[in-house]
């Protein structure tokens, strides 16, 4: 065995997403049709579930495999919804997020310029994890950015009220 030079394998980074889920090879070409995803590997056990794969979406790896509830390895959609989120800087947003929305997320949070300076908007993928999708549009100062979040907290309870 060769000793790595690099704790961290080329091409990573210091975290990696690992989804478990229910039905990963369709989840897998859903993420090919929703993200562009590409497939780096997939190895299934025996009896043809996934027991990992790893998956590319523009320059981060998702790691996945199938549910195995004799591990108690549950996805989502077992559990009764999701315990996290994924969050994804794109160069064009809108472009992205409907391209997700016809391949079948459901919009949680539609897209909009955010206070804090990103065009940001939320779906959830039909295994029921959530995608939080990003663009930076503008630089905001930590003054102006607690200004305009004291502005938007007053806008959401004004329209809560209604």
């Amino acid at each position: 065995m060769t000793k790595s030079t690099n704790p961290i394998p080329p091409g990573f980074h210091t975290v990696t997403p690992y989804l478990i889920i229910k039905d990963a090879r369709k989840a897998i070409d859903f993420y090919k049709a929703a993200f562009g995803a590409k497939e780096v590997v997939v190895m299934p056990t025996p009896s043809g579930k996934i027991m990992h794969a790893d998956i590319l979406i523009g320059d981060s790896h998702v790691f996945l495999c199938d549910e195995m509830p004799e591990r108690e390895n549950l996805g989502p959609l077992s559990r009764g919804g999701a315990t996290s989120s994924l969050m994804m800087y794109v160069k064009d947003v809108d472009t992205l997020f409907d391209k997700a929305v016809k391949a079948g997320c459901t919009v949680k949070m539609p897209l909009s310029n955010q206070f804090w300076g990103d065009r940001f908007g939320v779906l959830v993928d039909p295994f029921g994890h959530v995608w939080s999708l990003s663009m930076h549009v503008e630089d905001v100062s930590h003054e102006d950015m607690a200004k305009r979040s004291e502005e938007a907290c007053k806008q959401a309870t004004a329209a809560s009220k209604k």
